[in-house]
């Protein structure tokens, strides 16, 4: 609903709403008074205390964000070209927009506890930037932007084991390398 407004731009929207939201979690955390919360782990992520609950929900989220992103894929690909072109062409803007932002929700979720809430939103922008450069296509910057996103990881988890250092920002800091 904010994105009709012409004030702010809507990456700066995101931002904003992003860190309220956070924010917003945190302090509704600290209220409950029957809830004790590692702010730590949720914020940073620890990859080592992943569990096969964990396991089972990562797999399961990760399954229903492909099979939605598959169903969206084309429209989704339009609206980035041109939402207005899209719109005219019938694709439903407004119903994808959606769907594409539950997705995105659903995988940092999912994605939580493994390197935090905080360092998630690097995971989803670094692989695809790294990716951008040597892709022709959507689908192949994709596919790449995956196999960086699992080196990363490897690579992460390797340093946190060499060096002794957290797991979540390693990986991150491996990505961004």
């Amino acid at each position: 609903a904010l994105q009709g407004q012409r004030q702010l731009a809507n990456d700066t929207l995101l931002g904003i709403l992003a860190h309220a939201m956070l924010a917003l979690g945190l302090v509704v955390t600290a209220l409950i008074e029957t809830v004790r919360v590692d702010l730590m782990a949720w914020l940073f992520g620890d990859i080592l205390a992943v569990g096969n609950s964990d396991l089972a929900w990562i797999l399961g989220g990760g399954v229903a964000v492909l099979a939605v992103l598959a169903a969206i894929w084309r429209p989704l690909l339009a609206m980035t070209v041109h939402e207005e072109l899209a719109a005219v062409e019938g694709v439903p803007v407004v119903r994808t927009r959606l769907l594409f932002m539950v997705i995105i929700a659903v995988v940092i979720a999912v994605a939580m506890k493994v390197v935090g809430i905080l360092l998630i939103v690097s995971l989803l922008i670094i692989p695809a930037a790294a990716a951008r450069p040597f892709a022709r296509t959507p689908e192949a910057m994709a596919v790449m932007a995956v196999i960086a996103g699992c080196i990363s990881v490897f690579v992460g988890l390797g340093s946190s084991m060499t060096w002794d250092v957290p797991a979540g920002p390693a990986i991150v800091l491996a990505a961004s390398v």
